[in-house]
């Protein structure tokens, strides 16, 4: 502490005893030390951890726990591949485990990277006014450096959030379940997936020409709760 004598009451600055308690106080604490832990690890949101980020997250109303949608490989016949799914369908031997049932739950608690993102989304979606320019803005901020992100109206009181890349599995159950991604109400939302290097389309939108890219698959279109 600084100057801590200039704040004791003057009827107690000759008393032993306290005196000696408050040098004694003075060296074993360091509240310099105690506020910038506070700052990093509660306050500010960027880099806050743990029990700080639940703070954050009771504050903008927001779970840790999230439905997370898993697509787990199991062992399988050559003959059920397609093209579709090849990378995520059934597998040869030594390769994935064999089908045990479904899975007991899909709900998991957010490790502090994933939920400082989702609570990111709830605190914008809590202030935003829905327009494109404001969504856009949101998604540039979430996801920058990943890819072309942007909002288009459908029409129809419906908007669609579109992404130029491949998700991860916790930004898409940010998307999809957390009920956090901003709508104006009575509106319809789906999340786009696309990925313009391998789709494809006419070359006005990036896509790719005959013999060098795939048709877009509905799986790439789903929507939001």
């Amino acid at each position: 502490m600084h100057n801590y004598r200039d704040t004791q009451l003057s009827q107690y600055a000759n008393s032993p005893t306290i005196t000696t308690l408050l040098d004694a106080f003075n060296q074993w604490i360091d509240p310099t030390a105690d506020l910038n832990a506070f700052y990093d690890i509660v306050w500010n949101l960027e880099t806050a951890q743990g029990f700080g980020l639940d703070y954050w997250g009771k504050i903008v109303n927001v779970s840790r726990d999230l439905q997370v949608d898993s697509a787990p490989l199991y062992l399988g016949f050559d003959e059920a591949f397609t093209p579709a799914t090849a990378a995520s369908g059934p597998q040869p031997l030594n390769q994935a485990p064999m089908y045990a049932g479904p899975l007991a739950t899909s709900t998991y608690t957010l490790a502090d990277d994933a939920y400082r993102k989702l609570i990111m989304v709830k605190a914008l979606a809590n202030i935003t006014n829905c327009t494109c320019a404001s969504l856009n803005a949101l998604l540039r901020y979430l996801f920058a450096g990943e890819g072309r992100a942007y909002v288009v109206d459908t029409g129809g009181m419906q908007v669609r959030y579109v992404f130029e890349f491949s998700l991860s599995a916790v930004e898409l159950a940010i998307m999809l379940h957390s009920g956090a991604v901003p709508r104006s109400a009575g509106v319809r939302v789906t999340i786009l997936q696309l990925d313009p290097s391998t789709t494809f389309g006419f070359a006005e939108a990036g896509l790719q020409p005959f013999g060098q890219g795939t048709f877009f698959t509905q799986s790439g279109l789903q929507d939001a709760n």
